[in-house]
């Protein structure tokens, strides 16, 4: 059992039928990047403010996302100029309850993401469950402009606080494939942490963050899966992010 896992046995669980009130679908994000020994300490100073979610007896659970884009990497390029008003198109597969989503994720000028998304069977069968309509109801592009050009897998621990406000996600052991040049990538000791809110509403976790002298830093899985992955990639603004990655990652 890792040290992560015994921590998290502390903590009081939350169901996944709980947490469908908490879904925080128009939201602002803030991401922080962390060693595994930072987030353990995490793990141990919020146990007294938060839930874990369990599914199943399990409380990290695997996700399985693929990513769509154009052949001119149109949400990347944008995301990589610092473009406020952008969107992703992913599958989200959830592997312990064999549920896929085609999802869109739009950020605005204001900084809030919101998520939209359809339940699928499969990558196979977007075409005949609605992808198609889906798209150009909700998204900038439409399925035949888009293909699939990475894979990522990794862990989530998901915490949320005891008001219910707010919801803290927890990536680690992210490993990227890159789909046309089939290079991948492991970060074995980087941990990705995500606070969701709904409003400026008062965090536990941002306390424990300031006392652990972590700052938000920004971590799309997309363009760093593909930085990692793409040396002739345009990466230029995501260069000292990803040297820093690979530092907390080989040490």
């Amino acid at each position: 059992m890792s040290v992560s896992e015994i921590l998290l046995s502390e903590y009081s669980p939350i169901s996944l039928k709980e947490m469908e009130n908490i879904k925080l679908m128009n939201r602002t994000d803030t991401k922080y990047i962390m060693s595994k020994d930072k987030l353990n300490e995490l793990l141990s100073l919020a146990v007294n403010d938060y839930f874990v979610q369990q599914i199943n007896g399990e409380r990290i659970i695997p996700y399985y996302t693929n990513y769509l884009d154009t052949s001119n990497d149109d949400m990347y390029i944008t995301h990589h100029n610092g473009r406020c008003v952008r969107e992703k198109i992913r599958i989200r597969s959830y592997v312990s309850s064999h549920l896929n989503f085609l999802e869109v994720k739009n950020k605005n000028n204001k900084g809030r993401t919101s998520k939209k998304r359809i339940k699928i069977s499969s990558l196979d069968s977007l075409e005949y469950e609605g992808g198609n309509r889906f798209l150009e109801e909700n998204a900038w592009y439409t399925l035949d402009q888009l293909s699939f050009n990475l894979e990522n897998k990794f862990n989530r621990i998901t915490l949320v606080n005891k008001l219910k406000t707010e919801r803290l996600t927890i990536d680690s052991n992210i490993i990227f494939h890159n789909i046309k040049n089939d290079k991948r990538i492991s970060l074995e000791n980087v941990a990705v942490v995500e606070l969701k809110r709904k409003g400026p509403s008062y965090s536990p976790i941002r306390s424990i963050l300031q006392d652990l002298n972590i700052q938000p830093s920004g971590f799309s899985k997309y363009c760093i899966g593909r930085a990692l992955t793409d040396k002739h990639l345009k990466q230029n603004m995501f260069k000292m992010k990803i040297r820093r990655i690979l530092e907390i990652n080989n040490n």
